[in-house]
């Protein structure tokens, strides 16, 4: 299981293919790979968003999300995880979050990484702050699961 938190842009797909190759290292043992990446949107409340800055506690951070892949591990039989988070100013489009699971099976996969990014979302320590048109100000709470 492994947290890494970014301060500039990265690749989803060539962090997940990095990770599968060189550090998974466990073909033939798993048979799915499951992989969800978040991103900025440009509008969040009915206003526009320029920017958001997400800020964080080093070392609080990883453990916490290091919890949460400890819980997935002990909940459903995952062989790894994965998840790469920014910190810092982003913007709209760009990548913030991805998790990656990969298992033997499917439904384990799924229900794990769906686990992984929705505990990250209510429980890790980040901080949004939103460069609107005019203004600043702090996310109160996140986009409720739908």
């Amino acid at each position: 299981m492994t947290v890494l938190l970014r301060e500039v842009g990265f690749d989803p797909c060539e962090e997940f293919s990095t990770y599968q190759n060189e550090v998974l290292g466990q073909r033939g043992k798993y048979g799915a790979a499951i992989s969800f990446v978040g991103t900025m949107r440009d509008f969040n409340e009915g206003h526009k968003v320029q920017a958001m800055t997400l800020e964080h506690y080093p070392g609080m951070t990883e453990k916490q999300l290091g919890q949460i892949c400890a819980e997935a591990e002990r909940q459903w039989e995952i062989l790894d995880a994965l998840i790469v988070h920014r910190v810092g100013m982003v913007k709209p489009n760009e990548p913030i979050v991805l998790v990656a699971v990969w298992s033997a099976h499917r439904a384990a996969a799924f229900d794990a990484c769906r686990f992984l990014i929705e505990a990250l979302k209510t429980r890790a320590p980040f901080w949004k702050k939103e460069q609107l048109h005019e203004t600043t100000r702090w996310v109160e709470h996140n986009t409720p699961v739908n």
